[in-house]
């Protein structure tokens, strides 16, 4: 597996996006999360903003939807600049054809499972995806304590994908950081979304790359 590492603007400057952005640009990609104050309790940017950080960085972007109504409104963050887009499956009306349209549209598709939702009904769904995303963290807010009771799920994620042989990433967003990346990592994760983190951190860029060698290290073993 090939580690990667996605820094989060939630935890970033919203007053000096660009500058944020531009910080972490040896990361693979900026994780932008989307929020509506509907699916979650939290509203934080939305399609305006896509746009100009796609304009503002060479980092892809991978756009997080915590937002009721994917299947309407997904689209529109591809068409706006987002590389990889996660819609949360319990939201979404019609999962395998909004996969199926983020895909035509250019970008990758994702699906993401809050923490109570399990993993096994959508067993038939993986092939339709190009990552799964387990939150380990109740999603809405950033600087959350890691869930550690979400391990054997990642475990379980994992077999699932090895199962079926598929080419599907396996991502894991909420209290990534030093003291947890390898533990997802050994658990069979390979997507790392780190918020505060790396943001927090005196030196971004560097942040990323020991959370990278972290992970990769416990991914080797």
């Amino acid at each position: 597996m090939a580690v990667q590492i996605n820094p989060s603007i939630l935890s970033a400057d919203f007053a000096r996006l660009a500058d944020e952005a531009r910080a972490v640009e040896g990361a693979d990609w900026l994780h932008v999360d989307v929020m509506d104050n509907h699916f979650v309790p939290n509203l934080t940017l939305g399609v305006p903003v896509v746009e100009s950080l796609h304009k503002a960085t060479e980092t892809p972007l991978d756009c997080h939807l915590m937002i009721a109504d994917p299947d309407r409104w997904a689209p529109a963050y591809v068409e706006a600049g987002a590389g990889s887009v996660t819609f949360h499956v319990e939201a979404a009306a019609a999962p395998v054809r909004l996969a199926r349209e983020i895909r035509a549209k250019g970008a990758r598709a994702s699906m993401a499972l809050r923490p109570a939702t399990p993993v096994e009904p959508y067993e038939d769904l993986l092939p339709e995806l190009d990552m799964l995303l387990i939150m380990t963290v109740e999603p809405g807010f950033g600087g959350q304590a890691f869930l550690d009771i979400m391990l054997p799920k990642i475990r379980r994620a994992r077999k699932l994908i090895d199962k079926h042989g598929l080419d599907l990433w396996l991502q894991v967003d909420g209290g990534v950081s030093a003291s947890t990346i390898e533990r997802c990592a050994e658990a069979g994760a390979d997507v790392f979304v780190a918020g505060s983190a790396v943001y927090g951190a005196e030196d971004p860029a560097e942040a990323v790359r020991r959370l990278r060698k972290q992970a990769a290290s416990a991914c080797a073993h």
